[in-house]
């Protein structure tokens, strides 16, 4: 993804959970993906679909249950 993609993702990511302290970051060696930081805890892995035309992104987050221990 390039950078001017990344930085609108990480607007959109940070209005939507409501922190600035969430980044997006091009992941070494893949075009079609990006992490999601929150602080310097990774968060996520967001995924870019281009299907006929049409850009979309996923979201994917794994939540460990040793997390929730702690929430």
């Amino acid at each position: 993804m390039k950078k001017e993609e990344l930085a609108r993702l990480e607007a959109y990511l940070r209005k939507t959970f409501g922190t600035k302290n969430l980044t997006v970051r091009a992941r070494p060696k893949k075009n079609d993906s990006a992490e999601v930081y929150i602080g310097d805890d990774f968060t996520a892995v967001l995924y870019r679909e281009d299907e006929d035309g049409e850009v979309s992104y996923q979201f994917q987050m794994a939540i460990l249950d040793m997390d929730l221990e702690e929430a």
